[in-house]
């Protein structure tokens, strides 16, 4: 078995759901940020994953065997991320879900394919990831030159002629998407005024922001988590810079209201279709509401992932990694919680569903994000 020395020196947190002693089992590692700044995307992940889990052993397991999982905490750094992936592989693990961010999937891919596992992520969404001609990755999420269209073509359609920023965080999720939907509005004739990134974990964003009110700008295009994306909305209104925010599916947290505060009614947002709306979603998503658990988000997302493995292994009879990714890459299509799902020969979903949505005020006060019917 092929191990980095990265991996071999570093210490990493991993918990072990277990099953009953004796039986024979199938090692599934969940790989994300359970702790650190996109810790409420890990924890969507994990709540995903275990409801899965828990579901798949209760009517006995996959061919026989019951499932046994694995936590490894990421902290969203891609070198914890390939510490992660080697601690999965010295623990026999042959399925990881995983990662969250793309800057971690990326490098943790190369040690999974080393050592013959397959890799399903739930949230990575740069094309890079799937574009390397590995056999072993797939995502349940779709790409960000996909949302990218979706964005630009909406900025086209209703801010030609306006002054747009485009803002990154620098990260390859981040900076890969907002470069994905520049090109597209930039391609329909829109022209960003300022081009700037941001880095992960900054606080203060008075200086850009003045910079955005003496441009007058009338759309923010934000390449980046809702961490930032929050404060960079706050700071904004608190400035009197009245400008929209147009973000993707790294603001779709409830937490981003949280950290905005007031001022991100009105933001839009590129995401998936509401998967907790989908009649076949009903029975999961009330199973997690009757646990207390919010199911938004990656957390449907993480669930169709482990259950798209398990009917990979039951159609192809094997838990031979090699051999059911040829499986899921042979376009058979999968009924998951977030509807029927098939694979292309990169390991990429064969459909694109990304569509608008915009922030507001809900009747009870909350800030929620709901899918848009036509333009505001």
């Amino acid at each position: 078995m092929k191990r980095t020395w990265l991996g071999l020196l570093a210490a990493v947190a991993t918990t072990l759901v277990a099953v009953g002693p004796g039986q024979a089992q199938i090692k599934l590692g969940l790989g994300g940020p359970i702790t650190g700044g996109s810790a409420v995307f890990g924890s969507q992940m994990k709540n995903g994953a275990e409801q899965a889990v828990e579901d798949i052993n209760a009517a006995g397991g996959i061919l026989g065997q019951k499932v046994q999982l694995f936590l490894g905490d990421d902290v969203s750094r891609p070198e914890q991320g390939v510490s992660v992936a080697n601690k999965f592989a010295g623990d026999g693990v042959k399925f990881v879900v995983g990662h969250f961010n793309s800057g971690v999937s990326i490098p943790a891919s190369d040690v999974y394919q080393e050592n013959g596992i397959l890799q399903i992520t739930p949230a990575s969404t740069n094309p890079v990831l799937t574009e390397r001609k590995l056999t072993n990755v797939f995502r349940t999420c779709g790409r960000d030159d996909q949302q990218g269209a979706v964005g630009g073509k909406y900025i086209a359609q209703n801010f030609k002629g306006k002054k747009v920023a485009v803002i990154h965080d620098k990260t390859p999720y981040g900076k890969g998407l907002a470069d994905e939907i520049k090109k597209n509005m930039n391609s329909a004739g829109v022209t960003e005024v300022l081009y700037e990134g941001v880095n992960v974990g900054e606080k203060d964003f008075s200086a850009l922001v003045s910079k955005l009110r003496q441009q007058g700008i009338d759309l923010v295009v934000w390449g980046g988590l809702y961490p930032e994306g929050g404060l960079l909305v706050r700071q904004m209104r608190d400035q009197g810079v009245n400008a929209v925010l147009l973000g993707g599916d790294g603001i779709a947290s409830a937490e981003f209201g949280a950290v905005g505060g007031p001022g991100v009614e009105g933001t839009l947002m590129t995401y998936g279709p509401d998967p907790t709306k989908r009649p076949n979603a009903a029975a999961i998503v009330k199973k997690l509401i009757d646990k207390k658990i919010n199911p938004e988000s990656y957390t449907l997302y993480t669930y169709a992932a482990v259950q798209i493995l398990q009917q990979a292994m039951e159609a192809t009879k094997t838990t031979d990694p090699k051999k059911v990714a040829e499986y899921m890459h042979s376009g058979k299509p999968f009924d998951t919680v977030i509807g029927t799902i098939s694979y292309d020969a990169k390991g990429d979903r064969t459909d694109s569903d990304y569509v608008m949505y915009i922030w507001k005020k809900a009747a009870d006060g909350k800030l929620i994000f709901e899918e848009m019917q036509s333009a505001p």
